[in-house]
């Protein structure tokens, strides 16, 4: 399986769009993502390479497996 790389954030939010979230909100650069079932938003932070550990605490907020990240990122690039 391949190895998470920082990524821009326009991709990051352009996977969790497609996993159903949906934008809510932004406050400064950090812009949070509501989907039905996910006790707690997913935060994205607009850098341009958001780090490999916030999309990781991202994908545990989301309950996304790595498996469906990947499928996702082939998906939106």
């Amino acid at each position: 399986m391949p190895a998470l790389v920082p990524t821009h954030w326009s991709v990051q939010e352009a996977i969790f769009l497609a996993d159903g979230f949906r934008f809510v909100r932004q406050v400064g650069s950090h812009r949070a993502y509501i989907k039905a079932g996910v006790l707690r938003p997913v935060v994205i932070p607009t850098y341009r390479a958001v780090p490999v550990s916030i999309i990781r605490n991202n994908m545990r907020t989301a309950g996304m497996s790595r498996d469906r990240y990947f499928q996702l990122l082939a998906q939106v690039r």
